[in-house]
Order: structure tokens, then sequence, then C-alpha cells
């Protein structure tokens, strides 16, 4: 079993010092999905949500989630990301249940990769669709939440999906 990097000799957490690694041009791609009923991607489309543009508020918050990611996983590197986008994909309104795709690219060039970062931009923008159309749907489901691809540093390009 390989050591853990996460831990020192004590057993005690601890952030890897990624010093001595080269930069490299690092990317990351996550997917998430969540599922509604077919009246809320209905709302959704046609902007009818009381709150307003549920996927323009969803994509800012992934951003702003990408971007803060240090803050929220303890062992997270605060990184200088150079470029995060995210595309929902949404069902036909005849499937039940319907639901919207959630794809996250993040980029930076560093030390260490972005994986975390296109995890959470999903995640986020996955619970903000959830906050802001839980007043029609509670019955909402998230999930499905992977990392699809990642590219640069020492293991260089990794294709899950």
């Amino acid at each position: 079993m390989s050591k853990l990097t996460h831990l020192d000799e004590e057993g005690r957490a601890r952030m890897v010092d990624v010093g001595a690694k080269d930069d490299t041009e690092r990317i990351a791609i996550a997917r998430g999905r969540i599922t509604m009923a077919p009246e809320t991607l209905r709302l959704i489309r046609a902007g009818q949500m009381k709150k307003g543009d549920v996927l323009a508020v969803a994509n800012v918050a992934g951003i702003m989630a990408a971007k803060q990611t240090h803050t929220l996983i303890p062992m997270c590197h605060p990184l200088l990301l150079t470029h995060v986008s995210l595309t929902f994909t949404l069902s036909d309104e005849t499937s039940d249940p319907a639901f919207i795709d959630i794809e996250a690219t993040v980029k930076t060039r560093g030390k260490t990769g972005v994986e975390m970062e296109a995890l959470t931009a999903v995640s986020v923008a996955a619970l903000t669709i959830y906050d802001m159309a839980k007043a029609v749907d509670r019955a909402m489901r998230i999930g499905e939440i992977r990392l699809v691809r990642k590219s640069g540093g020492k293991s260089g390009d990794i294709i899950l999906e």
C-alpha cells in the first residue's frame, strides 16, 4: 500500500508540500446530475422560477465555488485558476424524471491539480439549482458527481469516462 500523503509520520493530517513540483498546465473536468419533476424542468427552461434565472445563478455559483475550494476542503491548496466554465445540459421535458447534467472544466498552471475545484463547482451549481427550485420540487436529487478527466502533472492524462 502506498504512503498516505496527507498524513505525517505520527498519523496527523497535514497539507502536502508541493513546492518541489514543476508548474504544468492542469485541467480537470467533473460532471454531476440533478433530477427533478418534468414540470420543474419546464419552469427552469422557461425562466419562470420566482428566484430568477436558475442556470445563470448556478453558473456564477459554480465559478465562485471553484475559486473558494481551498476554504471549504481543509487540505486543498489555494490555486490561481486560469479558467472555470460550466455547462448545463437539460433533458427532454418528457423524461421522467427530468434532469440537468452539469459539467465543470477548471484550468490552472501550477504545482497541483484542480480536481477538487471542478468537483466543488459541480456540487455547488447543483445545490444552487436545488435552492432556487425547491419551492416547487423538494424531491429533486443531486448525484453522480464524479471526476471524468484530468491532465497535467506527474500522472499525466487520466480519462475516467
